[in-house]
């Protein structure tokens, strides 16, 4: 399997829109409880490129899976902050594409001088979990019971990568 990892662009909309309504139909992976349509993806795609990186993996000419960097929370204070999102066609889950996703982004991450990645991670979701810990994320803490959905409370569990520890550094 040749995979090519590039910037996304507004024509793999379509495909990333499929892979993520793959995600509200069938996973806990997003709290979206209806499929989004290409007009509220493509406000979503706007709001990334520049600081907030949207990359995708194409194989064979299609996209098949997406990775980003987005903003933490809206106030000024969080601008070194990114939330973490990596979606990948049920396809080509388990064959190490988010490997090759993690590497790229947290690269880029430096790049950019974050200073911390944060990701939510659903209950239960024992590959994200390895493979953001394969990475250096720490487990942080659990908001419990903070989304319904398939007709039970999901708790989410928060991951954190420090790019520069700065209470390490100092000592």
């Amino acid at each position: 399997m040749e995979l090519k990892i590039r910037d996304a662009q507004i024509d793999d909309l379509p495909a990333m829109l499929e892979i993520y309504n793959d995600a509200v139909r069938n996973l806990t992976a997003t709290f979206d409880l209806e499929e989004q349509t290409l007009e509220n993806r493509r406000e979503w795609f706007f709001s990334h490129g520049g600081r907030y990186p949207l990359i995708v993996a194409e194989s064979e000419g299609n996209v098949v899976g997406y990775c980003s960097l987005s903003k933490y929370r809206e106030k000024e204070a969080y601008i070194n902050s990114a939330e973490l999102s990596v979606y990948i066609s049920k396809d080509f889950r388990r064959n190490g594409l988010g490997t090759i996703f993690l590497k790229e982004i947290i690269k880029r991450a430096k790049e950019l001088k974050y200073h911390t990645i944060i990701s939510g991670i659903t209950d239960g979701n024992s590959g994200s979990i390895a493979l953001h810990e394969k990475f250096g994320f720490h487990y942080i803490g659990c908001f419990r019971e903070v989304g319904y959905k398939f007709n039970q409370w999901q708790d989410v569990h928060f991951y954190q990568l420090l790019l520069e520890d700065t209470k390490r550094s100092i000592e």
